[in-house]
């Protein structure tokens, strides 16, 4: 996210944005109300295909945000299923903290699958569940997780799921971890020495 952002007012002209957009190397910026609120977005393609005298009568509104705590790979599903190569980052009143472009989401996701399987494995599972080694397989295809094997508790296997989801590079995660039988309370075979002769 890049916390330093452009910004423009409802009445700001075309021009204005314009020249603004041309020299930050930009190819959008939101719209600010009151209390630093996001009303809109406008592009450059808003300037070339939209006409009015103030951005406020040719930006895209209301603004697609998404939160701060939101994470990476949420943010991007959005920006896909709405079509857009910017987001607003906002805080929980929705006061306008950063920007997030689809350069930014790539360069996250654009991560060898070696060192994703790697932080996986050492940082999720061995590093913070402490789980054994040969418990859990790990397997990633173009930022795709799956995760394999067996673990005793399912509380355990949320927990891994849900670190693998946050781990830098991670596009989804697929679940085949099962929880370990419980030995204990298996019929225990009698003792040979019990045998009548």
């Amino acid at each position: 996210m890049t916390d330093e952002v452009v910004t423009v007012e409802y009445t700001t002209p075309p021009a204005e944005v314009a020249q603004l957009l041309a020299r930050h190397a930009i190819n959008g910026v939101p719209v600010m109300g009151e209390d630093d609120h996001v009303m809109g977005l406008v592009s450059a393609s808003d300037l070339l295909s939209r006409h009015a005298s103030t951005v406020g009568r040719m930006m895209s509104s209301p603004a697609v945000t998404v939160y701060a705590e939101q994470t990476v790979a949420e943010a991007a599903r959005l920006m896909t299923r709405r079509g857009c190569e910017r987001l607003p980052v906002v805080d929980d009143e929705k006061r306008l903290v950063g920007m997030v472009t689809r350069r930014d989401l790539l360069g996250y996701f654009l991560r060898p699958d070696a060192e994703v399987e790697h932080r996986i494995r050492d940082d999720v599972l061995n590093g913070v569940l402490r789980v054994q080694a040969d418990a859990v397989q790990v397997h990633v295809l173009d930022g795709v997780v799956v995760l394999a094997g067996l673990l005793p508790h399912r509380s355990l296997i949320r927990a891994a799921l849900a670190l693998t989801s946050r781990t830098e590079g991670v596009i989804a995660v697929v679940n085949r971890i099962s929880v370990k039988p419980d030995d204990s309370s298996a019929p225990q075979k009698p003792d040979a020495a019990s045998w009548p002769d």
